[in-house]
């Protein structure tokens, strides 16, 4: 019987680098995969704060315009021209055409 020998296969140094670059760019794919995730919640996380603050803003802003709205009517400036002891004169209003 008659022994076969196997052949070697010889790997030159470029495809050995490239099967290591192959195996690392698998092996890193689902690390960034999961790292991108992470940072795409965590600056969902961020807008939805800034909304939230946002949406408190309007809130306040629109009391304070409801404030200055009550303190310009003009019952409350005929309170206050009452209080300061001023009187509203008719005759002393002069019309410009």
């Amino acid at each position: 019987m008659k022994s076969h020998k196997k052949k070697k296969i010889k790997i030159s140094k470029f495809e050995k680098c490239l099967y290591a670059l192959a195996i690392i760019m698998v092996s890193l794919c689902p690390l960034m995969t999961v790292f991108e995730k992470s940072t795409l919640s965590e600056v969902n996380y961020e807008v939805e704060k800034i909304k939230t603050k946002i949406a408190e803003q309007k809130k306040a802003n629109e009391s304070l315009e409801m404030k200055i709205n009550e303190l310009a009517s003009l019952e409350n400036i005929q309170k206050v021209i009452e209080d300061e002891g001023l009187v509203y004169n008719n005759d002393n209003i002069k019309n410009i055409d």
